[in-house]
């Protein structure tokens, strides 16, 4: 069966490689060799590309993209202009954007089932005043109480409590992931999925079509159909140039009766939990949350499949705690949120650019990659400057290598600013996690990129005083001691590199 899928995958693959190289080269020779009216077709297109330079330098979105496209067109001065309207002028991109908007307003019908808790919040954490009501207020993510949190790291400790809890399913199971791959991971939580759906329990799955690319069928909602799963494929790709294509579900969402849930870096696919090496150990971190806050993962779950599917769901169905409370009685206060690109706020980078300003001691970071603009760069090194305790853990051993080139451009201007830098000698750190002050953590799905900051759609929970934020703090500095710190003596390169790591760092929105 799998050598079966993999003739299919590269007969897949190959033909959408083709079809984006035709097109590519079909554009190129409308410009250039179009026709008898060259020259005037050539200045109408400058103009146009002229007139699209203005419209990118008018535009309310981050320094990095209109920095990039104006490169392009200024190296194609002709073709440049055109590239860009034929890649942002997608009906497709308004459809979704369309279909969010009605999400986001249903979803606020539902609000009524819960009262809000922000003044409660506010008065016993008066210094995260700003950064509840930002997400509660404004992005539209209520905070809880009522909710027992678990930090899981590595993805052994993950893959162990979510098969725990899945058998424990009654009457529904809902995941989102990034990638799926077949394997022992995956095979086991598929095994329980169909139990569960044979015994009556609603199990739906959705997937990012490119996430997993190389890793399923194209008719794998078919054959999970066929088990009587529901599955759905997040932005199918399609061999045509297209800006949303470039938006891909990143998130990672496991929901069990609306009670329980888990997010963090951990895909379902075994080189998460170091069955399979592929860059050394592979180091990641989850969250699981019991309780209140879980539902607010259930209703990111129910928007999605309503945009993917442009359906309406009946949130209220699926609502665990009506008729009666949640009897878990926990610390501190959990706020779980989402982040899309369909909108004009950047909701996790705002997350962590709170954190980092609210600091008074100490911000802990992990990320497998570290490719950001003027906003984040300034924010980390001016807590640094302040004398806040700024360390960052980033691989040793990267996934993608061109990535990690421009990742080590950041490190020495970071050092001198007083930012620690360190590298997990292990493997591949590929946890996504900000810890402050022993009393704020967040948890999720964003690295600090480029694409996973302004592209995909992604998630976290913020935590507020929970006894969660210290164990996470701890983990962190037990991860120290498998790191080489990096100095700034051992950030010196050749000219050559430095001119490349430059050029990287042009390209980073590309990255």
């Amino acid at each position: 069966m799998r050598r079966k899928w993999f003739r299919i995958f590269l007969r897949r693959r190959l033909f959408v490689a083709l079809l984006l190289f035709l097109q590519v080269c079909f554009l190129i020779f409308l410009v250039s060799l179009g026709s008898k009216y060259y020259s005037i077709v050539t200045v109408l297109l400058t103009l146009v590309s002229a007139g699209v330079s203005l419209h990118i330098l008018a535009q309310n979105t981050k320094g990095g993209y209109k920095l990039i496209w104006i490169a392009i067109i200024m190296l194609f001065p002709v073709f440049g202009g055109l590239f860009y309207l034929l890649v942002k002028l997608q009906t497709s991109t308004r459809k979704y954007s369309r279909r969010l908007e009605r999400v986001l307003r249903e979803r606020c019908e539902s609000c009524p089932l819960e009262s809000s808790i922000l003044d409660r919040a506010t008065t016993d954490y008066p210094d995260y005043v700003n950064e509840m009501s930002y997400l509660e207020k404004f992005a539209g993510f209520r905070v809880y109480d009522g909710t027992e949190t678990e930090y899981l790291s590595p993805g052994e400790e993950k893959f162990s409590r979510l098969i725990e809890e899945l058998k424990k399913a009654e009457k529904y199971i809902f995941l989102e992931y990034f990638i799926i791959q077949e394997g022992v991971m995956w095979d086991s939580v598929l095994r329980i999925l169909t139990k569960k759906a044979a015994a009556g329990v609603e199990v739906r799955v959705m997937y990012d079509d490119v996430g997993c690319f190389l890793t399923l069928p194209k008719n794998y909602p078919a054959y999970l159909a066929g088990l009587g799963i529901k599955c759905t494929v997040f932005n199918p790709f399609r061999p045509v140039l297209s800006a949303i294509q470039n938006n891909r579900d990143h998130r990672k969402i496991f929901v069990i009766d609306g009670k329980v849930a888990f997010t963090g870096g951990i895909n379902l696919a075994d080189e998460y939990i170091n069955l399979v090496e592929r860059f050394g150990h592979w180091k990641d971190a989850s969250i699981m949350l019991r309780g209140r806050a879980a539902w607010s993962f259930t209703l990111m779950f129910l928007q999605m499949w309503a945009i993917v599917n442009d359906t309406t769901e009946d949130y209220a169905a699926y609502y665990p705690w009506s008729g009666r409370d949640c009897e878990i009685q926990s610390s501190g206060y959990v706020q779980p949120y989402a982040d899309s690109p369909m909108d004009t706020d950047n909701v996790g980078e705002n997350v962590y650019l709170r954190i980092l300003g609210n600091a008074k001691k100490y911000v802990y970071i992990n990320t497998p990659y570290l490719i950001v603009d003027d906003s984040m760069f300034s924010a980390l090194t001016l807590a640094a400057k302040s004398g806040v305790d700024v360390r960052i853990v980033t691989p040793c051993h990267p996934d993608k290598k061109l990535v990690h080139v421009a990742t080590r451009s950041y490190y020495r201007d970071l050092i001198e600013a007083g930012v620690r830098i360190y590298e997990y000698s292990m493997g591949f750190m590929h946890s996504k996690i900000f810890v402050a002050d022993d009393t704020t953590a967040a948890v999720g799905t964003t690295n600090l990129d480029f694409r996973s900051l302004y592209l995909h759609f992604e998630c976290g929970v913020m935590l507020y005083g929970c006894d969660t934020v210290k164990k996470i703090k701890e983990d962190f500095i037990r991860t120290l001691d498998l790191c080489e710190e990096i100095t700034a003596e051992s950030c010196r390169v050749s000219i050559i590199t430095r001119l490349f790591q430059s050029l990287l760092r042009l390209l980073a929105p590309l990255l």
